[in-house]
C-alpha cells in the first residue's frame, strides 16, 4: 500500500488522483474533513466520476507530527510521498514550521524505518536549495548557506531534507524533488493559488524579480516516475522555466482576459510596506500580507536548472505560459 502525507494540499490532491487511476491501493492523512472536499474538488478537474476514483483511498485521521496517531497508518505501507508541510514567511509561524517540517518529517522517516518502507519520496522546495553567488543558474550541487538572511520555510524544509537522508543510511531508499512555484488548480486562497485569484480582481502591481515554475501536474509526474525508477538515494529541482512575476502575472491577465497589473513595485515601496505590516502585526493578531523575506523575494533573480532530472528519467516540461491557461479554465467564475 502507498501512503500519502498531505494528501488535502495542491501536490497532494492531484497526487492522489493519479494514484487512483493506477489501481494501487492508497491511504492517506487528513486532520479535517472540510480538508477533503477541496481534493474532490481537485478529482472534478480530471474526471466527471469523482466519487469512482476517490473512494479508492483510504483515508485516516491522523497528525504527522503525533506518534501515536501515525503509527496504525504505517501498516502494510510499502512506499510513502510526503507531502505534508507547513508554508509561511511570517516569522511568527517559525515554531510550527519547525515543529511540522523538521520534526513531522523526523516522525514519518522513523515509522518508515520501522515499517520496513521501500521507498520514500519527500516534496522540498527550490528554497531549500542553497545560494551561490558564483554561479549563474542554481543546481542541486549549491551548497547550503544557513546565514541569518534564510527566511524560517527555507531553514525547515533543509532540515527536512536532513531527516529524509537519514531515511537512506537506514536502508529506506529516497528521492527528494525540489519543486519551484506551484502552479495548479484548486486551492484559489493559498500559496500561487492567491496569483489567480489577485488578477482575476484585478491585481495592480508587479514585481520584476525572477524564480522558477512549475506546474503542478508536472510535479506529479516527475514524482511518480522517480518512484517506479532505479533512482534513489538524489535529490532533483523541477522548475519549467525561470520567468519573472510580472512575465506570469500578465500571463494570468491575458488568460482570462483581465488588464495586466500596471504598476510596478519598487524596493522601497515593498520595503516599507513590509515594515509596516509587520508594526501592525506587532500591535494586533493579524497577520503580516507581506514579509521581510517576500518583499525580497520581489526583486531577488535566480534562476533554477531542471537538467538533472530531465536526463534522469527523460522528463519533459510543460511551458508555464500552457499550465497558466489549464488552470486559468478551472477558475470557477
Amino acid at each position: 500500500m502507498i501512503l500519502v502525507t498531505g494528501g488535502t494540499g495542491l501536490v497532494g490532491s492531484h497526487l492522489l488522483y493519479h494514484l487512483t487511476q493506477e489501481n494501487d491501493a492508497v491511504r492517506a492523512v487528513f486532520r479535517t474533513e472540510k480538508s477533503i472536499d477541496l481534493v474532490k474538488n481537485v478529482f472534478s478537474y480530471y474526471t466527471k466520476d469523482v466519487d469512482a476514483s476517490f473512494s479508492k483511498i483510504d483515508w485516516v485521521k491522523a497528525d504527522i507530527t503525533d506518534v501515536p496517531s501515525m503509527i496504525p497508518v504505517f501498516e502494510g505501507i510499502h512506499e510513502v510521498y510526503h507531502c505534508a508541510a507547513f508554508i509561511s514567511f511570517d516569522p511568527k509561524d517559525y515554531r510550527e514550521m519547525r515543529k511540522v517540517n523538521i520534526h513531522g518529517t523526523a516522525i514519518m522517516v522513523n515509522l518508515a524505518i520501522d515499517a520496513g518502507v521501500k521507498k520514500l519520496c519527500y516534496v522540498s522546495s527550490i528554497a531549500a536549495i542553497g545560494d551561490d553567488e558564483k554561479k549563474a543558474i542554481a543546481t542541486e550541487e549549491n551548497e547550503w548557506n544557513g546565514d541569518e538572511n534564510n527566511h524560517g520555510y527555507a531553514i525547515t524544509k533543509y532540515g527536512g531534507e536532513m531527516e529524509v537522508w537519514r531515511a537512506s543510511q537506514e536502508g529506506v531508499d529516497v528521492v527528494v524533488v525540489n519543486p519551484g512555484v506551484i502552479l495548479g488548480s484548486g486551492f484559489w486562497n493559498s500559496g500561487s493559488g492567491k496569483l489567480f485569484t489577485q488578477v482575476y480582481e484585478g491585481l495592480s502591481f508587479y514585481a520584476e524579480g525572477v524564480t522558477g515554475f512549475v506546474g503542478v501536474e508536472d510535479v506529479v509526474k516527475a514524482m511518480l516516475i522517480l518512484m517506479k525508477s532505479d533512482v534513489k538515494n538524489e535529490r532533483f529541482i523541477l522548475v519549467s522555466e525561470n520567468k519573472s512575476f510580472k512575465e506570469v502575472l500578465f500571463a494570468i491577465a491575458n488568460a482570462f482576459k483581465r488588464p495586466r497589473p500596471s504598476k510596478k513595485v519598487k524596493k522601497w515601496q515593498s520595503g516599507l510596506f513590509w515594515r509596516w505590516e509587520w508594526l501592525v502585526s506587532k500591535l494586533s493578531a493579524k497577520k503580516p500580507r507581506m514579509s521581510k523575506h517576500s518583499a525580497k523575494s520581489l526583486h531577488s533573480k535566480t534562476n533554477y536548472s531542471s537538467e538533472k532530472v530531465q536526463k534522469a528519467i527523460s522528463f519533459q516540461f510543460e511551458e508555464v505560459e500552457t499550465t497558466i491557461k489549464k488552470v486559468c479554465d478551472h477558475f470557477p467564475d
